[in-house]
């Protein structure tokens, strides 16, 4: 069949850096329109696309069968429903909506419209975390008793960027902890409770930079975290369990390369040096884990043959309702100084 056509909303860094070329690397999707409100840029790069200035106006041509959301949060939601009651097909980056709420409507329009919805959760395929997946599976640390997941950065300077903004949905909870908890419910399922901590540490900040979200399992211990002002080497993953504890440092090594301009290509993509390679401390001996290979390229590649017919979409809308339950959760959790159940 002919490929897919496909549209950019957005094209700011993320759209620019991560979804173009990710999607111009499927072989089932064709990149043939972006939304830019008042540049060009997407025309250097891909000089075949159709520019639009508005997504009304894109949606009106009827250009393009499946359009990819790629704008600041608190246009998902109105964007993302407009987009399913024309009869598209639609990926919004992450976080789907700003509340569950939201996100609930969207995928009632979805089904009444039988379109695919589903939500940028590329660090499912980080290299890092298929190598934990792995560990966990075959149970090479024993009974896991403590999970502990970290996104440290070190940018004390307040930016530009919108999502230091005073806008809804700003701020690294939002931003980060939609990874990291998405992940964690992967791993583990729906908490139980959560108990956090979100906090703006930088002086004259708006939006949250910190958060240390606890949730809550019989087993193991799950701690996610995430800090603007971290400039220590600090895990990426640390696993402890019966046998031995598991320790990674940096991160996966894909967005430095797209962020780099290099194109997502061939086999050593998403392949980590040894040198980043995480280890297992034995109760005898220490051993490094060789990463697994992660592929951002199988989200493009998964979206395009379930909206064929050929596969089970990777992620799911429920699954982004449960963590933007969680996240809901987390800061009632930090405003009341309570665990929260769920």
């Amino acid at each position: 069949m002919n490929p897919i056509k496909t549209a950019l909303v957005g094209f700011g860094n993320v759209g620019e850096k991560t979804h173009a070329p990710l999607i111009q690397a499927c072989p089932y999707l064709e990149l043939c329109a972006v939304v830019e409100r008042s540049q060009q840029k997407s025309k250097v790069k891909y000089p075949h696309v159709e520019v639009y200035r508005s997504l009304e106006a894109l949606l009106e041509a009827d250009a393009a069968d499946l359009i990819v959301v790629v704008t600041p949060n608190d246009l998902h939601f109105e964007q993302a429903k407009l987009c399913l009651e024309k009869g598209k097909h639609v990926l919004v980056d992450k976080p789907v909506t700003i509340s569950s709420e939201e996100a609930i409507i969207l995928k009632r329009i979805s089904e009444e419209n039988e379109r695919v919805l589903s939500v940028f959760q590329n660090r499912r395929l980080d290299g890092d975390f298929k190598t934990v997946q792995k560990l966990i599976d075959e149970e090479k640390l024993g009974k896991l008793v403590h999970f502990e997941s970290h996104f440290d950065r070190f940018r004390p300077q307040i930016s530009e960027n919108w999502r230091e903004k005073d806008n809804l949905g700003n701020g690294i909870t939002y931003d980060l902890g939609t990874h990291l908890i998405d992940q964690a419910v992967c791993l583990f399922g729906m908490p139980k409770w959560v108990k956090a901590e979100i906090k703006v540490q930088r002086e004259n900040a708006i939006a949250d930079d910190f958060f240390d979200i606890i949730l809550g399992y019989d087993t193991p211990y799950v701690r996610l975290t995430a800090s603007v002002l971290s400039n220590a080497p600090m895990p990426k993953f640390l696993l402890q369990g019966y046998k031995g504890s598991y320790i990674k440092y940096g991160l996966d090594v894909q967005e430095k390369a797209l962020k780099a301009g290099i194109a997502p290509e061939g086999d050593d993509w998403g392949v980590e040096d040894p040198s980043g390679w995480g280890k297992i401390y034995f109760a005898d001996n220490t051993k490094s884990i060789q990463t697994e290979r992660g592929d951002y390229r199988d989200f493009y590649l998964n979206l395009a043959k379930a909206i064929m017919g050929e596969e089970k979409l990777m992620v799911k809308i429920d699954e982004a309702i449960n963590v933007l339950k969680i996240i809901e959760s987390a800061f009632e959790s930090s405003k009341n100084g309570q665990k929260i159940d769920l």
